[in-house]
């Protein structure tokens, strides 16, 4: 059974910071709040990513992360950047992702606060909408048009590069340079097998956070100014990959490579999509198991615990009636390991209800459907295809990754920073589109139409 003060965020009783992480935050946030505004997103996602999440401040007995702390300081500066300029601003608005992003946010500190009526969940549920709100907001605003998504990608090449040779050492040495920055962080060892983590503590995390990656490389390798970095993040995310050890992260780099091969087909997608439907109902019908224990067959390792995130579907859907409406508090009597959510999906629906789990699944339809909808205005315009084509490659990997892992902290940023992406992409597609369309004066505008209902008569 899971211990109570877990689920309320657990971590040390008292601040553990060590002084190189205290030097390198404090320039961090020096850096976020002075240099101009498309380079701020630099010294944060380096900062994220970079710094184990165990360094933290504790004041009053709440918990602040280093994470957190970057987060506040990116709020900050992009309030500064809101007064002066447009620059402080969401590009495009507030859209279709952001309104129910947010709206994700707010249900799931309101449901779990409410599900348990304490100070400690109240207080838990503040922090996790700071990282929330505040780490999408941030960087929504910062990433504005593609060359932020170039320089965002290319953040992330230096940090699998950095984090590859971290845990290619792990390997090695058997043992986490970062354990020895006043955390405890030792590699794991599973039927032999040493499993590399990294500055995140957890090596399905490291592993996806890398695998996930692999189709915005492979797109920054189109640019000739930018295939060094490119071929470098391919490199080190291959090796955060390979010595994660686990079959959720493998599966999530082997997905981007079949969404990008998917490309001749860009067309019959709807179809395709029926087709899988079918096949998945037809399989349904005719296994003696649900359909969804083939997740209990997966194992690209030979040590995973594809059993164990079968039985987190299964138990979710067998007890629809205890969470549906405000989550449950006893899912980790249900069977063996239960409070350990490895699956994104049932940890929403545990924690957050119905409302949070449809919430987070209307975000991914949402910006699948941007996707979609933006390419089929810029067809014929490859460059812009193909940056859309690869972020939904990137997202669709996100998604294969969520039945085995659950976002918290660091990973909740890069899927943040993929909303923000995608949101800035499509807006861009959109006006690419009207700027190239002809503008027509009334007068004009209703020759036109005259005109082409004389050369198209009605019915024809």
């Amino acid at each position: 059974m899971e211990p109570e003060h877990i689920r309320f965020g657990g971590g040390a009783a008292d601040t553990i910071l060590h002084p190189f992480i205290a030097v390198v935050m404090v320039l961090a946030i020096i850096l976020i709040l002075c240099l101009p505004r498309k380079y701020v997103v630099v010294p944060l996602l380096l900062g994220a990513f970079i710094i184990p999440l165990g360094q933290v401040v504790v004041l009053a007995g709440v918990h602040f992360t280093v994470l957190r702390i970057l987060i506040m300081a990116g709020l900050l500066r992009c309030a500064i950047l809101g007064s002066s300029s447009s620059n402080g601003k969401l590009v495009g608005g507030l859209n279709p992702i952001d309104r129910v992003t947010l709206l994700w946010a707010v249900a799931a500190f309101l449901i779990f606060a409410i599900q348990w009526m304490e100070t400690q969940a109240f207080i838990r549920s503040l922090g996790d909408l700071l990282d929330k709100m505040g780490g999408y907001l941030v960087l929504r605003i910062l990433i504005q048009d593609t060359e932020d998504i170039k320089r965002v990608v290319k953040v992330f090449a230096v940090i699998c590069v950095v984090m590859g040779l971290c845990m290619i050492n792990e390997q090695i040495t058997r043992q986490n340079i970062f354990g020895l920055l006043g955390i405890k962080i030792e590699p794991q060892i599973r039927d032999g097998r040493i499993r590399s983590q990294g500055a995140f503590g957890v090596y399905i995390d490291a592993g996806v956070f890398a695998g996930v990656l692999i189709p915005l490389f492979i797109w920054l390798w189109r640019s000739a100014k930018s295939r060094l970095a490119a071929g470098l993040g391919i490199l080190g995310a291959t090796a955060m990959t390979v010595t994660s050890n686990a079959s959720t992260s493998q599966l999530a780099y082997v997905s981007g490579l079949v969404a990008l091969c998917f490309w001749p087909l860009r067309n019959r997608m709807r179809q395709f999509r029926l087709g899988l439907a079918a096949v998945l109902v037809a399989l349904h019908l005719v296994m003696k198991a649900p359909v969804w224990a083939l997740i209990a067959r997966i194992d690209l390792t030979g040590s995973s615990s594809g059993y164990h995130r079968y039985e987190l579907v299964d138990n979710c859907i067998r007890h629809f009636a205890d969470w549906w409406l405000l989550g449950t508090r006893i899912y980790d009597t249900w069977g063996w390991d239960m409070w350990d959510l490895s699956n994104q999906f049932v940890a929403c629906a545990f924690t957050g209800g119905l409302v949070t789990l449809v919430l987070f699944i209307m975000i991914l339809s949402r910006s699948f459907s941007a996707i979609g909808k933006s390419r089929k205005l810029v067809e014929g315009n490859l460059e812009e295809e193909w940056l859309l084509w690869y972020l939904g490659a990137s997202l669709l990997s996100t998604v294969v990754a969520f039945f085995g892992c659950s976002y918290m902290a660091q990973m909740q940023m890069e899927l943040f920073a993929l909303l923000a992406m995608i949101s800035a992409a499509t807006f861009w597609a959109r006006q690419t589109v009207q700027a190239a369309e002809p503008v027509f004066t009334p007068p004009v505008r209703m020759q036109f139409r005259e005109r082409f209902a004389r050369e198209i008569p009605m019915g024809k």
